[in-house]
Parts: C-alpha cells; sequence; structure tokens
C-alpha cells in the first residue's frame, strides 16, 4: 500500500514540475517547428517518445500558444552560445 501511494504521489508531483534531460529534448529536436502543444504531442507520440517526454508536454499551460523552437520550452535548453568552441580556430 505505501509504494503505490508514494508512486502516485510522485507521479502527480512530476505532472506539477516539468523536467528535461539533452536526451529527453533530443527527441523533439526533429518536431515540426513552429508548432503548437497539441502538434508537438502528436510528434512525440508518433516518433516514439518516451512516456516522460509525452508528460512534460502535456504539463505545458496550453494558452494555444506556438513554439518556435525547443529554447521556449525548456529555457535553460543549451544552445551553441553555451559551449566555449570557436570555430575559426579550426
Amino acid at each position: 500500500m505505501y509504494f503505490s501511494v508514494k508512486k502516485l504521489f510522485l507521479h502527480k508531483l512530476n505532472r506539477l514540475n516539468m523536467y528535461w534531460t539533452l536526451e529527453l529534448a533530443s527527441y523533439l529536436s526533429d518536431a515540426p517547428w513552429p508548432a503548437n502543444k497539441d502538434e508537438l504531442i502528436d510528434y512525440a507520440i508518433r516518433a516514439g517518445a518516451p512516456l516522460e517526454v509525452v508528460e512534460n508536454l502535456q504539463s505545458i499551460e496550453d494558452e494555444g500558444e506556438i513554439y518556435e523552437s525547443m529554447e521556449e520550452i525548456w529555457p535553460d535548453y543549451p544552445t551553441d552560445e553555451d559551449y566555449l568552441w570557436n570555430e575559426d580556430e579550426y
């Protein structure tokens, strides 16, 4: 009984707080940007993304917004500017 209550609590807690990793975000790298929440959920399901990706997308407060990129969903998503790589040197 304790295990199932704890599992239910953690499931509810995860729905309130999205968590992203580079691996999870990579499943949306080829998504049809720009896209709305429903289109991203549909794409994630068709692409065979893990359940965590779909749950993260479902927990977005939907106001009919169109998302241009992953950075709008996950503000901490690493960009090229985050890496100290100077292409001119190589």
